[in-house]
């Protein structure tokens, strides 16, 4: 099996930016749950309106599917929130190995970097449900996202390269 990691973290904390910096520099493919989402849910989040847990469970599902076509293949690092433990683990199932790497930052920091971005789907408003609903991981490495993508990305690869 391929190696899969899943960058996870509130919309706007950089998964998108640091999962395809990493894609470029270990030769993995990159893949954005972004683009798995059914219209429906873009729509939603378009119109300020969180998704559910409903809404969130098939594309969830489909996901994990798709993790685990990418572990059969050159395995895959996937930029996802992943906000829940029970989200978590609907996108691990049947998959024995992944490396979580949690973007952790400020409120205000991510705000900002929200209001400055352009052409996404993810309504700035929604934000705070999104710290609401985080349930921060006890596992995985925690970075942060004060530090600069390239550093985030040595800090991985300097991670990975240990024995466990």
């Amino acid at each position: 099996m391929n190696k899969l990691f899943v960058i996870m973290g509130v919309s706007g904390c950089g998964k998108t930016t640091v999962g395809k910096l990493l894609s470029e520099t270990t030769g993995i493919p990159f893949v954005d749950a972004d683009a798995f989402h059914p219209k429906e849910n873009i729509q939603k989040m378009t119109n300020g309106v969180a998704l559910t847990d409903a809404d969130r469970k098939p594309w969830l599902e489909n996901l994990n599917q798709e993790l685990i076509r990418q572990s059969r293949k050159q395995g895959a690092i996937l930029a996802c929130s992943a906000l829940k433990e029970n989200y978590r683990k609907i996108l691990s199932k049947d998959i024995s190995t992944i490396q979580w790497i949690y973007l952790k930052g400020d409120f205000k920091l991510i705000q900002e970097r929200m209001q400055n971005r352009e052409n996404h789907f993810m309504d700035v408003n929604l934000l705070q449900s999104q710290f609401d609903t985080l349930e921060t991981p006890e596992y995985g490495m925690h970075l942060s996202i004060s530090d600069t993508p390239t550093d985030i990305i040595t800090q991985v690869l300097n991670k990975i390269k240990q024995p466990s």
